[in-house]
């Protein structure tokens, strides 16, 4: 910039010569510059406070946008931030063979605390505890007036105890949505559903993940989004299950039973139409599982017809009876050696009653013969025996679709011995769970092919590979026919409904060894109709004692088989099998030619 010098020496030459005052010049090239300066300082001030307007009028509508937004926005409890992947809380359904519903979702609230937004903590400690007895007061003061800044107070509530704390009126107690697992139910089929629980947990949202049976064995499918919308369906028939626990829970209470199990069963798909062990719980308030010092088997939550692993007794004659006749060892009329006791060293194997010298082999499983049995599984022998039940299942957990399936682990005995292969051929010195037995007599039901217990409804059968003949099978279906005609089951006859099976009564073991001589496991293993076999029914009842007679009876006649019985009356006609009524016979009438 050239800036003009205040005395400029031509100006001031010309000014003297002129006679005028050089100073003037100078004057007004000061008072020129000062207006000069004075212009630019006001250009530029001007130029910042149009600036600064144009700022707060900017930053003045995003604030009262803002204000608009929030005052035409549904009111909302503040979220509490946290660090992770959002929680996923949709889960599927599950449903029977029908469609009908057995577990779903159910929107509700959970209840938590911000102590430092309370007005008054001790007067909502006091109206929660009104509503809540469970919980205690003293600790609600104590939490609400000290230093916590967040505290859950109730995972789940009612649409009544939600209003109830929101009649309180006080800011600091917040309400959060979450989805909780519902069975609507009840008690129905608990030890198939298992139940659910809470996982991660946030204030607007809560994990459900299966804790046992079906929902933690299909945990992941059930969870998985894509899933969502496609329910889980059982092979369950809700109605069947519910007449099945309806007579198994008066029989138990009838013949005064610690516990009682029942399975029945499609013979050809091995689909578990139901399953029900006693006592039960409700998955919707599943009970606490037994603490250090109780038995597991006393608990609810122990599955009897999975988890439970007991000495059967003589239903596992079928299957040494069907082994002999599927080798060729014996037919159904061979004779087998009944004297007694047979003495194996120190031991001495007994019949519950005299049958004389020699019995048929049809007359020993009718008869219940143990010593029949133990001569016809002494012409197996141990090998023969062991591949035998191995190939049934009876080394292993059946793999059912439930977690409870992997303790039901059979005990073997830890050295096979000639003493062993005896007791075990009438079920003494083997113990399994009633499913094992349900899918040992479903494979001689359905002609010698494997059966595998499932939970699933099957689109066909899944009939496994074959382990006995179809000749065996049919021969022992007709021995079994014969036990209920003939034999020890004769209170398990069905009008209309031709039932075979097999009674066993064991003696139950102490904890610290030997035998009660008072306590049974009480066990009838059926098929019906007997004919044209379409399901397996196995039931089971733990110390049952029948009291109606002179003298208590404990047998499996006595206990198991009404109970089997009245079960099979009931669930028949719900399975779409129709009764086939024999004609009576004529009396009085003389039929006479013309």
């Amino acid at each position: 910039m050239i800036r003009t010098p205040l005395r400029p020496l031509a100006r001031i030459l010309k000014a003297r010569e002129a006679g005028e005052n050089p100073d003037a010049i100078e004057r007004e090239n000061i008072r020129l510059r000062h207006e000069e300066m004075r212009d630019r300082a006001r250009m530029r001030a001007e130029g910042r406070l149009l600036v600064m307007g144009a700022f707060f009028v900017c930053a003045f509508a995003v604030i009262g946008g803002r204000m608009g937004v929030l005052a035409n926005s549904e009111p909302a409890e503040p979220r509490t931030g946290f660090a992770g992947a959002d929680i996923l809380a949709q889960r599927a359904d599950i449903v029977d063979r029908e469609g009908r519903i057995l577990a779903t979702n159910f929107e509700t609230y959970s209840l938590y605390a911000q102590p430092q937004q309370m007005v008054e903590p001790e007067r909502a400690a006091e109206a929660l505890a009104a509503i809540f007895p469970d919980l205690k007061v003293e600790r609600l003061k104590k939490d609400f007036t000290g230093k916590r800044k967040f505290l859950w107070v109730k995972k789940k509530l009612s649409p009544e105890q939600r209003q109830a704390v929101h009649d309180i009126g006080e800011p600091g107690l917040l309400f959060g949505p979450r989805e909780m697992r519902l069975y609507p139910n009840g008690k129905l089929a608990a030890h198939v559903l298992g139940g659910a629980s809470f996982g991660r947990e946030g204030v607007h949202a809560a994990e459900v993940i299966g804790v046992a049976g079906v929902e933690k064995f299909y945990d992941k499918r059930l969870r998985d989004p894509a899933m969502g919308h496609q329910p889980l369906q059982l092979s369950i028939d809700l109605s069947v299950q519910s007449a099945v626990e309806r007579v198994l829970q008066g029989g138990m209470m009838l013949m005064n039973a610690k516990g009682a199990a029942a399975v029945l069963m499609e013979v050809q798909t091995g689909e578990v139409v139901a399953l029900a062990s006693l006592p039960d719980f409700d998955p919707n308030d599943r009970p606490r599982p037994p603490i250090k010092g109780e038995k597991p088997g006393d608990s609810p939550l122990f599955n009897r017809a999975v988890q439970g692993v007991y000495e059967l007794g003589s239903v596992f004659k079928a299957f040494t009876i069907a082994q002999a006749l599927d080798l060729g060892l014996v037919n159904p009329s061979t004779m087998i050696d009944t004297k007694g006791p047979l003495r194996f060293g120190k031991y001495r194997i007994r019949d519950f009653r005299n049958y004389g010298n020699e019995l048929d082999v049809k007359t020993v499983l009718v008869k219940s013969s143990n010593i029949g049995t133990a001569r016809i599984a002494q012409m197996i022998g141990i090998d023969r025996q062991q591949d035998f039940l191995k190939s049934l299942g009876f080394f292993e957990p059946t793999p059912f679709e439930i977690v409870e399936a992997e303790g039901g682990k059979p005990l073997l005995p830890s050295k096979w011995t000639d003493l062993s292969l005896m007791t075990i051929s009438y079920g003494h010195g083997l113990s399994s769970s009633p499913l094992h037995l349900a899918a040992g007599y479903a494979t001689i039901a359905n002609g010698g092919r494997l059966v595998k217990p499932t939970l699933i409804k099957q689109p066909k059968g899944q009939l496994g590979p074959r382990v006995m003949s179809e000749r065996a099978a049919g021969q022992t279906l007709q021995m079994l026919r014969s036990v209920v005609t003939d034999g020890t089951a004769s209170f398990a006859e069905v009008e209309g409904y031709a039932v075979g099976g097999k009674t066993g009564t064991a003696d139950k073991p102490k904890p610290t060894g030997g035998y009660y001589e008072d306590k049974v496991i009480a066990t009838f293993a059926s098929v019906f109709p007997a004919h044209d076999p379409r399901y397996v029914l196995v039931v089971t009842l733990d110390e049952p004692v029948e009291t109606t007679g002179p003298e208590p009876r404990r047998t499996a006649g006595w206990t198991a088989v009404p109970v089997a019985s009245e079960i099979t009356r009931r669930v028949a006609p719900l399975l779409g099998l129709r009764p086939e009524i024999e004609p009576a016979p004529l009396t009085g009438i003389t039929l006479t030619s013309n």
